[in-house]
């Protein structure tokens, strides 16, 4: 078991935290102040492990600040950890009662430290996040636009279109520029890129935002995301499988990837062609290719080797 850990409960100002074996609370500002603070009480302690939960834009800072100081730490999923607050019959929730049941969990499942990530890997997250709103702003403009009347509003939507493509654009070229150049990720891009279909900014996002492929087994990693089919069975009752959970934002990562890969990959071309005469449905014969295709990532850069037409 670990032999002591910290937990942190991450708010937009603040960080209640409990260290585990001291039985200490405090809360510390969530600022660069306050990581400093962490820091010096943690001390030279470092066999202490930081546990806190995902939390949108409000972990980032102390991610990328343990990060760069080498500090232990793992960065849990929300809802399990509130399921295990559950388990364990904790059902108040509160800030505090969540450092607290943080600090056990880390404890009682044993949790290890997850690998720290270069400034360049943080760097990129926060471009890819940022793209994503300008993304969503332009879907937006666009519908707009579709059906305003106005000539003012459809000028100003029409500039607003051509601002956010610019401002695109430029995120774009700063995202390969960071790979390229700070790169820690260049080759294992460059690797993913030999699949067809795959860009390089499918492949930037594919390793930001699933830094373990390459790094675990088939089943783990389509689980992780959320490609896996769960059964659904109890006594006679057989239902149907289906994917759930899981990170959304691969899975939107390499939907066109799949419908390239069905036109141009004769392997993936065939199966997906099986599963229609099977009676599958589109959709989950366009699931099924993801599924191989993050499996294939996953193969290709576990085993350092490029994609092939024809494996040798």
């Amino acid at each position: 078991m670990a032999k002591d850990t910290i937990g942190i409960d991450v708010s937009k100002d603040r960080l209640d935290t409990f260290w585990h074996s001291r039985a200490e609370a405090c809360c510390l500002p969530n600022s660069p102040e306050g990581f400093g603070q962490l820091c010096d009480w943690l001390g030279k302690q470092e066999d202490v492990l930081i546990v806190f939960e995902a939390t949108g834009a409000y972990h980032r800072g102390l991610e990328r600040h343990l990060s760069l100081t080498g500090k232990p730490f793992i960065k849990v999923n929300p809802k399990q950890a509130r399921r295990f607050a559950q388990a364990i019959g904790r059902l108040a929730k509160t800030d505090s009662v969540d450092a607290r049941m943080l600090a056990r969990m880390g404890v009682v499942l044993d949790l290890t430290p997850q690998a720290v990530e270069g400034e360049d890997v943080h760097d990129l997250r926060e471009l890819l996040t940022a793209r994503r709103a300008l993304v969503k702003d332009q879907v937006t403009a666009k519908t707009r636009l579709a059906t305003a009347l106005n000539p003012l509003v459809r000028e100003q939507l029409a500039r607003r279109i051509e601002d956010i493509g610019a401002d695109i654009q430029a995120l774009d070229e700063v995202i390969a520029q960071i790979a390229r150049q700070r790169g820690t990720l260049e080759e294992r891009i460059r690797r993913l890129m030999t699949i067809p279909g795959i860009g390089r900014l499918t492949a930037t996002t594919m390793l930001i935002d699933m830094p373990e492929l390459g790094y675990l087994e088939s089943k783990k990693i389509t689980a992780l995301a959320g490609l896996a089919p769960m059964t659904q069975q109890s006594g006679k009752w057989q239902g149907k499988e289906r994917i759930t959970g899981g990170r959304a934002s691969i899975r939107r990562a390499i939907y066109m990837p799949a419908l390239v890969a069905i036109r141009f990959n004769r392997d993936l071309h065939d199966k997906y062609q099986q599963l229609l005469k099977a009676g599958k449905a589109k959709k989950v014969a366009i699931t099924a290719i993801m599924r191989r295709i993050i499996i294939l990532a996953n193969t290709l850069l576990r085993e350092r080797r490029d994609w092939l037409p024809e494996r040798p």
